[in-house]
């Protein structure tokens, strides 16, 4: 492949990859945050990282770049949930989570806040995104994720959190939505707490929209070396 080609598609790839940075280590997230810039369009911030450096993170974040992926799985009143994603919107988040059990009431007041803060800030877009089972929870009934699909889409998300197995019957749901997956691992490594882990080649082949990608990576003894495994797995998938 030529060079120009080869730089547009590992462009196309890694605006498909979001860096988890599930750190308690502001210094530590900026590290790898630097390192693997190159694999990744956007950088996630967890519960871990947003609890040990609050809003430092999103800030060090968007100054190197990153589309800043907030997971904080917002769920509460809506007041609350609405006053909080207008405080990260106007932070120029990209992407926001809000658990879709919270119901309609709440997901709406987390778009629309998420709304007007971005409004006022200078980032590209912001998506609101309604996770709908957690990959850690084997047990949901099969209904669950049909009815948390549907609910997303009529608050008004831009996108939904869900499994790769889930992403066929998510998308004939609401076909509209932004498809995010988590728990991904590359071919033979190890599942962790994720009841329904992926290769990130079979989240792509099944439409996923952005793969977020965590232990698989900043956890291996070479991160910049496993970055480096998962696009040749993309590559030598895109090629058979």
């Amino acid at each position: 492949m030529a060079k120009s080609q080869q730089q547009a598609v590992d462009e196309a790839v890694r605006d498909k990859l979001a860096l988890v940075l599930d750190v308690d280590d502001l210094v530590i997230a900026q590290r790898l945050a630097r390192d693997l810039k190159p694999y990744f369009g956007a950088a996630k911030v967890g519960l871990e990282l947003f609890s040990a450096s609050g809003l430092d993170s999103i800030e060090m974040l968007r100054s190197m770049g990153y589309n800043v992926f907030v997971d904080l799985k917002l769920h509460d009143i809506p007041t609350t949930v609405h006053r909080a994603s207008r405080v990260l919107g106007e932070l120029g988040v990209s992407y926001l989570t809000m658990h879709a059990q919270g119901g309609l009431e709440m997901l709406r007041a987390g778009v629309e806040g998420l709304a007007e803060g971005s409004s006022d800030s200078d980032v590209e877009f912001s998506h609101a995104l309604a996770v709908t089972v957690l990959t850690s929870d084997s047990d949901a009934p099969p209904h669950i994720m049909p009815k948390r699909v549907m609910l997303a889409a009529e608050a008004g998300c831009g996108g939904i959190v869900c499994s790769v197995a889930d992403l066929s019957d998510a998308h004939s749901y609401a076909p509209r939505l932004l498809r995010v997956t988590p728990g991904i691992r590359l071919s033979g490594a190890d599942h962790d707490d994720h009841a329904n882990p992926s290769t990130p080649a079979d989240a792509l082949d099944n439409g996923s929209d952005l793969l977020v990608v965590g232990r698989t990576v900043t956890q291996a003894d070479d991160p910049v070396a496993a970055c480096e495994r998962i696009y040749a797995e993309i590559a030598a998938n895109s090629e058979g």
